[in-house]
């Protein structure tokens, strides 16, 4: 019989065969502007991450995803890269980067970093250098450079929209002065759409990995991994209706073109000279067949889900969620991946209800999210189960805000920097009398300080949970088995024996037989309550 786990009674991860070190891994997603700032100016740095390694370590986190610290103006909080082989003096330099890394990898924690090859900066050297050279120029070629439509080119090239609202076009001015070409920019007009037919810009992205996968970094989140290539003749589009903003469709032009995989195969080429390092996709394509074709064997590792992410609060739609995250990379054998909330949409304290039952919620889809089989990213902050936060007007900096004319908020109220310790804002992450977006002064009861002295609380929960997690998973496969469950539940179990309850409905059930594991929540009387879920072994 294989060696079991002392404290759950489960074969150790220890004693299986090993594989990729990402494949089960516990990713902590870093939004650097909002997780801890050592210099005073109220904006998170990297000295600020390295200096709290020490609690990632001690939450039990396999990896860190640093969002963008590359050179940038922030028009986009760092994804309009202007200097992708440097860090913004805003984050520090490229010595606090190799720092981190080190002493990361001390800790057995690996770095992930984020890498934006859709697009550049307006203010890079090639854009720059583009304006320059007028039409027709081998440095315009780099990116999608048009004639407009209409009256003296006075028109956009197509009927394209921004991601962010408003066209997907910007006209420039020539060199002589006169009203010129438009530029293509699926996000912000600071954000100049690559051409990726170009030679040029494939070889400076080649360079750009080796840059950073020599100096230890383990692998990298690639933005807008389905986006790179563009349909050649750039045509007009008929069904935009359709198209949400920051959303898309399946016939939306703008992604998931066939070309992309070509750019992907010649990208994991240069990661197979990193046996180690891993390549993570996020990859917004709900069809199954074409989500899998970019975890074929010789793309990409891995490949963000957002089923989850976007279900409702309903044990029905819950387990279509799951379901259709393992069908997603069922066809390739692929790792499935898992998590409730990013930099990009709102915490999942707010997305189920706010509040007392949007807590009991979100601690309760932890349990769920950490049984399953896979990768798991958790945002900074989930750990704390602190919520979206209704910013003033003046205090918003997303460009999604003034892009859409002041009727779309954008995503500010998820990145509100992290509350440390004390009894009011800033709570610790600044030295400065505020941080860059208000902090609540309710957050005094969800800092960290007040956290680690409670055994109950979530980032305790979460602690357990990872811990429980390290010592069973591995032999689960890349499935589970769905178990009978009363109205409004959701059940299922792994092959390696961690079975996982959650009651999503509006009354207490009956616990199944097998000994508790964890809860999210305390149960009543030999019953689970509403909003709890539980594991058992």
């Amino acid at each position: 019989m294989a060696p079991v786990s002392p404290s759950t009674g489960i074969p150790a991860a220890s004693d299986r065969p090993t594989s990729p070190w990402w494949r089960n891994a516990v990713f902590y997603q870093v939004y650097p502007r909002s997780f801890a700032d050592t210099n005073g100016d109220g904006i998170g740095d990297l000295a600020g991450v390295r200096e709290r390694l020490g609690y990632l370590e001690l939450l039990g986190v396999d990896a860190i995803w640093l969002n963008p610290v590359m050179r940038s103006p922030m028009a986009d909080h760092g994804y309009d890269v202007a200097d992708p082989r440097d860090v913004d003096p805003l984050f520090g330099d490229l010595t606090d980067l190799e720092a981190l890394v080190d002493e990361a990898h001390a800790r057995d924690i690996r770095v992930v970093m984020d890498l934006v090859p859709n697009h550049v900066s307006v203010e890079h050297p090639w854009f720059r250098a583009a304006l320059e050279a007028g039409p027709g120029s081998r440095e315009r070629r780099r990116f999608h450079f048009r004639d407009g439509r209409g009256p003296e080119g006075s028109e956009p090239p197509n009927n394209w929209p921004s991601v962010f609202g408003g066209p997907a076009w910007t006209r420039v001015t020539e060199p002589d002065g006169s009203p010129g070409q438009w530029y293509l920019h699926v996000f912000a007009p600071e954000q100049a759409d690559l051409n990726w037919d170009d030679e040029d810009v494939a070889a400076d992205l080649e360079t750009t990995l080796r840059f950073w996968l020599d100096r230890g970094v383990d692998g990298f989140r690639i933005d807008v991994a389905h986006g790179m290539a563009k349909p050649a003749d750039l045509p007009d589009h008929d069904d935009w209706e359709r198209v949400e903003l920051l959303g898309h469709s399946p016939t939306d032009p703008r992604f998931d073109n066939p070309e992309v995989h070509d750019i992907h195969r010649r990208i994991r080429r240069v990661f197979d000279e990193y046996p180690d390092a891993v390549a993570i996709g996020e990859i917004w394509v709900d069809d199954h067949d074409r989500f899998a074709e970019y975890l074929r064997p010789d793309e990409l590792h891995l490949a963000f889900d957002f089923h989850l992410t976007l279900s409702d609060w309903d044990a029905d739609a819950l387990r279509a969620a799951v379901e259709k995250g393992l069908a997603a990379v069922s066809a390739v054998e692929a790792s499935p991946t898992w998590t409730l909330s990013n930099h990009d949409v709102d915490r999942e304290v707010s997305r189920y209800g706010d509040g007392a039952s949007g807590t009991a919620r979100a601690r309760a889809m932890l349990l769920v999210e950490l049984a399953l089989p896979g990768a798991v990213f958790v945002y900074n902050g989930a750990e704390l189960g602190l919520p979206n936060v209704d910013l003033p007007d003046e205090a918003l900096q997303d460009p999604v805000w003034e892009r859409s004319g002041h009727t779309d908020r954008g995503r500010d109220g998820c990145r509100v920097p992290l509350p440390w310790e004390g009894t009011e804002p800033p709570f610790g992450f600044t030295a400065a009398a505020s941080a860059w977006l208000p902090q609540p002064p309710q957050w005094s009861e969800l800092t960290v300080e007040r956290q680690l002295e409670d055994v109950d609380s979530t980032f305790s929960l979460y602690r357990q949970a990872i811990e429980i997690r390290k010592e069973t998973a591995g032999s689960g496969g890349t499935g589970v088995v769905w178990d009978e469950a009363p109205h409004g539940c959701l059940a299922f179990h792994r092959s390696d024996g961690l079975r996982c309850l959650l009651n999503a409905g509006d009354v207490p059930v009956d616990l199944p037989a097998g000994r508790v594991l964890l809860t999210s929540s305390a149960l009543a009387d030999g019953t689970l309550p509403p909003d709890t879920a539980v594991w058992l072994a």
